[in-house]
């Protein structure tokens, strides 16, 4: 499987955004993709009418079928492992994973986006983390620009690399026109004591392919995918 696994720092941190910018770049390119998100929780949760959700966001990105970019769903928004536990649907690892690699060929590149962050539980001693290790995809941390992003970040590149993950970037996101110093401070402190490369990401403000791909076609996705 060739392709990028989206995480982020935390829940909210813009990483369906990120993955979805990814997504939209890489078919405006006019690469084959397809995004993924293997586990999607909330569907109980109001519509945002100007906003779609998550799942529905990267189909439109990918210009592909809501339905191809889900594998397991759940309505409480709440962490996978207790969704799974309230709807009385566990996951199941090792079939989680046989899903995801029965999609692999030869043409497309795969966007697949985790829930939340690298220590999600999905299941009893299984996290995003261990699902990330068994897809080998290089990791794309999405990562907030303001407060605490240092911390949150040092602390996901740390569980990353004890891991043994492959990291492509973190990704500071939404990255304002004019940073700053606060941010432009974060950003080099990230590098620095991160020992990781880090991009930025501008604001989307609305959930068109079109703007999509134009935030996604600064990031450096060539060097990601190899």
């Amino acid at each position: 499987m060739r392709g990028l696994f989206v995480t982020g720092t935390d829940t909210g941190v813009g990483k369906t955004v990120l993955a979805a910018s990814i997504v939209a770049a890489l078919r405006a390119s006019g690469q084959a993709v397809q995004p993924l998100k293997p586990v999607l929780s909330g569907l109980d949760e109001p519509t945002d009418p100007s906003w779609p959700p998550d799942h529905e966001l990267l189909a439109r990105a990918g210009g592909v079928d809501p339905g191809t970019v889900t594998l397991i769903r759940y309505g409480p928004a709440v962490s996978p492992h207790l969704a799974a536990e309230l709807e009385g649907r566990p996951i199941d690892p090792g079939a989680l994973t046989e899903q995801i690699r029965a999609l692999a060929d030869d043409e497309r590149a795969f966007v697949v986006e985790g829930v939340g962050g690298l220590l999600v539980p999905l299941a009893p001693g299984y996290d995003v983390r261990d699902l990330a290790r068994e897809l080998g995809l290089p990791l794309v941390i999405a990562a907030r620009t303001g407060l605490g992003t240092i911390n949150h970040t040092l602390l996901t590149l740390e569980a990353a690399r004890s891991a043994g993950l492959d990291i492509a970037s973190v990704v500071l996101t939404p990255w304002p026109q004019i940073p700053s110093t606060v941010e432009l401070s974060n950003r080099e402190t990230i590098i620095s004591l991160g020992a990781v490369p880090v991009a930025t990401l501008p604001p989307v403000t609305h959930a068109t392919p079109e703007e999509l791909a134009a935030a996604g076609a600064t990031l450096p996705l060539a060097g990601w995918l190899g």
